[in-house]
């Protein structure tokens, strides 16, 4: 059997790459012959780097030191270089909310992430590709793109203060020292489809994950609304509350072009090709709810797998819906949430093993598109 493994970081838990080989260590414990292919993957969020750099061939990581973590406190901040001159860089890994000593809805900014993009184009990026999810504050971009040389002042002339609250404030921006977007382009992967604004929008929906109080959102999405009409742009495209809002920013001053991160990561590490060739793929995630059928990893290799006739099956730290397809949790094996997080990489071999014994005859068959997954998603 030719078997691809392709799942997403278990967040708190394994990273995709460990993941992917924990799987496929219980696999060959039950069938040694059979060929496997490890696709590591990410939505666009933590985990991004590392999915890029595992598949794409001369991918080379760069960092700088320091940068300024969503608390302004000094981190590093890395990018990859991918060898047609683009560089990638992953919001969540220097602005990302387990930075954070303690949450700061209002204070929280996306700065160091426009420092780290300051100094990939300083080192010859040609285009940049803004992995989106996981970040801390909800500032619109406005951290990174005043780091970038966007000047945002309050009604005395001032320089506003870090954060998503100080928007509140803004009167104007002056854009004349903003640095142009490299000549290849700007792209944004994200791993939602919210709007900036109003009860489905970046503060509502997402404020509270990061610490955000009912007052808290109303004021955030005022500030966000007061940004929005001072420089312009969609706040209602899709996708445009990703980050809090930096996809909006990022679209609306650099030209950026918004994709969903799952959907653009599997073409360019080469998920989608390897689906059509292979008798089955395996995914998974930390918890399958019902968001892992819409943008995320899961739902994107289900969809894919089901349209072209290739079996699929999903491995995840917790089921909290039943997928379309035969799943197994760690859960489940582990007998305790405790047991499975902490030995997170003995359970995805366990897995692994109860998915070969399960799975491995009859994958190969050609059984043609798969309606029933298709209708489910």
């Amino acid at each position: 059997m030719r078997v691809a493994i392709a799942p997403d970081s278990f967040k708190g838990s394994v990273g995709a790459a460990a993941a992917a080989r924990a799987v496929a260590t219980g696999w060959l414990a039950v069938r040694p012959g059979d060929t496997l292919t490890l696709l590591p993957q990410a939505d666009g969020g933590e985990g991004t780097l590392d999915a890029i750099e595992g598949c794409t061939a001369g991918a080379r990581r760069h960092g700088t030191f320091p940068v300024d973590g969503p608390d302004g406190r000094p981190v590093r901040g890395e990018w990859l270089m991918l060898t047609d001159g683009t560089a990638v860089v992953e919001l969540a890994q220097m602005c990302g909310l387990p930075l954070m000593a303690e949450p700061d809805p209002l204070g929280a900014s996306t700065r160091g992430l426009g420092q780290t993009i300051a100094a990939a184009l300083d080192a010859g990026a040609s285009s940049l590709v803004i992995a989106l999810g996981g970040s801390a504050s909800t500032d619109g971009g406005a951290g990174a793109l005043t780091a970038l040389g966007l000047r945002l002042h309050d009604h005395a002339g001032r320089p506003l203060p870090p954060g998503g609250g100080a928007l509140a404030d803004l009167q104007e921006c002056v854009g004349s020292g903003l640095r142009p977007p490299p000549v290849g382009g700007v792209t944004v992967l994200t791993d939602v489809t919210a709007p900036l604004l109003g009860p489905t929008g970046s503060a509502a929906v997402f404020g509270p994950q990061k610490g955000a109080s009912a007052a808290d959102v109303r004021l955030l999405d005022d500030a966000l609304a007061r940004y929005a009409a001072l420089l312009g742009g969609d706040a209602d495209a899709p996708g445009a509350g990703a980050a809090g809002g930096a996809a909006f920013g990022f679209a609306t001053v650099w030209g950026a072009r918004v994709e969903p991160g799952a959907e653009y990561l599997q073409r360019l590490t080469g998920l989608w090709s390897a689906i059509d060739t292979v008798d089955l793929v395996i995914t998974g995630e930390g918890q399958y709810d019902a968001q892992s059928l819409g943008g995320k990893v899961v739902g994107q290799v289900l969809r894919r797998a089901g349209h072209v006739g290739t079996r699929a099956t999903v491995i995840v730290g917790q089921l909290a819906d039943q997928p379309p397809v035969w799943a197994t949790s760690l859960v489940g094996l582990a007998g305790s949430v405790t047991e499975a997080m902490g030995h997170p990489e003995h359970w995805l071999r366990v897995a692994g093993e109860a998915a070969a014994a399960e799975l491995g005859e009859g994958a190969g068959s050609d059984e043609g598109p798969r309606p029933d997954i298709v209708s489910a998603l």
